[in-house]
């Protein structure tokens, strides 16, 4: 597939302080990539460099075949940005911010159509202010896309929304991607992540420690194989008699059982189970989440999976 971004062997310092290691990847045509790590990680370093907002101090990156930093006013009207904490002036009308976004690039755009592609027509002479958390998203998001960029940068776009705003916001996203656009997604919403994003780069210390799709991360980097079962009068002491139990922890009512043998423990469970009687109110696999991995990424430095 055609790579759009590509970085290598890219490090920036500030004084003394490295905060970029070493970066070399790409990102191909029509994906959404997720760069996802710990306050610190480098992840806002990074994507700024690529956007062309700041210079690396070593290295080599092309978006689109241009230098970010050298190449900034044509790079700019081939990309979009709807940044973290973006506000308009409480009281531009939704039209009226579309019709300015508008003006800034030169080519003819249809505001009409961009209001009506994105349902946002009916709130035409809506002022920003009186807009739900939702629907200032889905605005700004219109806002970035409005000269149909070849390629989206997305600061945790859903950050405060409720559940259903954010899926709404979700929809939007894929359908970006679907249309050809390449995403370049930032979160803290593991799940958002794992939903979204096509492959994603675990950040930590200004490295990746991790490179590939949501699954495959899951399974490369999460070891730990669990069973999750409630039982009333199974208890932890009991569990931890069974052969290939690590260890076991209470989780939302269920017992998880972590094993170095799944099949084995599993068997030897619930013939426990059977040979007593009891009776099993839930059970279940766990191979880990994207969840378990950020709670993990301290302990990756230098652990590279690509």
């Amino acid at each position: 597939m055609e790579e759009v971004i590509q970085i290598e062997n890219v490090k920036k310092s500030f004084d003394s302080f490295e905060a970029i290691q070493n970066l070399t990847f790409s990102i191909q045509k029509g994906e959404i990539f997720g760069i996802i790590g710990p306050n610190g990680a480098g992840k806002t370093t990074t994507v700024e460099i690529v956007e062309g907002l700041q210079e690396c101090s070593s290295g080599k990156v092309t978006v689109l075949g241009y230098d970010p930093w050298k190449d900034a006013k044509k790079l700019k009207e081939n990309i979009g940005v709807m940044f973290q904490h973006t506000n308009l002036q409480p009281k531009i009308k939704v039209g009226e911010a579309v019709e300015l976004f508008a003006s800034f690039y030169p080519r003819q755009i249809d505001t009409t159509k961009a209001l009506e592609n994105l349902k946002l027509e009916p709130f035409r002479h809506t002022y920003f202010k009186n807009l739900s958390g939702g629907w200032k998203q889905k605005l700004l998001l219109t806002l970035a896309t409005l000269h149909s960029p070849s390629i989206v940068f997305l600061d945790e776009p859903s950050t405060g929304l409720d559940p259903k705003s954010r899926r709404e916001l979700w929809k939007m996203i894929l359908s970006l991607r679907d249309a050809g656009t390449t995403i370049v997604l930032t979160t803290h919403y593991m799940e958002e992540a794992e939903q979204l994003c096509d492959r994603i780069a675990l950040m930590n210390h200004g490295s990746i420690v991790g490179l590939d799709t949501p699954q495959k991360l899951i399974q490369s980097l999460n070891k730990d194989k669990s069973i999750l079962i409630a039982c009333k009068q199974l208890d932890i002491a009991l569990i931890q008699q069974i052969a290939g139990v690590s260890r076991v922890e209470s989780k939302n009512n269920l017992l998880q059982i972590f094993t170095n043998n799944l099949e084995w423990t599993t068997f030897e469970l619930f013939k426990f189970i059977s040979t007593k009687g009891w009776i099993v109110d839930d059970f279940r696999f766990s191979t880990g989440s994207l969840d378990d991995l950020f709670v993990k990424l301290p302990q990756l430095k230098g652990e590279v999976m690509l």
